[in-house]
């Protein structure tokens, strides 16, 4: 599934925001703005806790979630991030920015990642907002498999899966036999 490059970048740094364990460094948010496009991404302390707490109210919109659950979710974000979208035509081509130029970098981010949760759900499919199945990771992720049925977060944790219930069949089967 290919998605817009501008809001389905921006509904996978959501789901790289969610997946983050503690409350990042300036530092350490860099790279994984830069890895998703973001030009404006010298946070301050004060605007990286800021990510930090909107990276936890993100988390509600990936997984198992009713479609109106989902929706009032993003539509929260939405409004809590308060931008105003606008064309762009700094590449030559008409483009949406959701928020203005030289706004702040956090707030620049809470926009753009409301805005990408809103896209896939409007012009993909809500169900692509995933979480890993496999029971010891549940990351967040954004599906973008052909079919929209992706379980797991990765090609490595389908396979641990795998191997874990194939393990487990053996065990049973051994118990029953023996």
């Amino acid at each position: 599934m290919q998605f817009d490059s501008y809001g389905g970048e921006a509904a996978r740094l959501a789901a790289d925001l969610v997946n983050l364990t503690e409350a990042p460094r300036p530092a350490d948010l860099e790279p994984l703005l830069a890895a998703h496009g973001v030009v404006n991404r010298r946070l301050t302390a004060a605007q990286a806790e800021s990510v930090w707490t909107w990276s936890r109210r993100l988390a509600a919109c990936f997984g198992r979630r009713d479609l109106d659950e989902r929706c009032d979710a993003v539509n929260s974000l939405l409004a809590d991030a308060s931008s105003s979208p606008r064309i762009s035509l700094h590449d030559g081509r008409p483009h949406l920015h959701y928020s203005a130029t030289g706004a702040d970098p956090a707030a620049h981010v809470r926009a753009v990642t409301a805005a990408g949760l809103a896209y896939v759900i409007c012009s993909a499919d809500a169900g692509r907002l995933g979480r890993c199945a496999r029971r010891e990771c549940a990351l967040a992720f954004v599906d973008t498999s052909r079919n929209g049925r992706r379980a797991y977060c990765s090609v490595r944790c389908a396979n641990n899966d795998a191997v874990a219930r194939h393990r487990a069949r053996l065990r049973g089967a051994e118990r029953a036999g023996g």
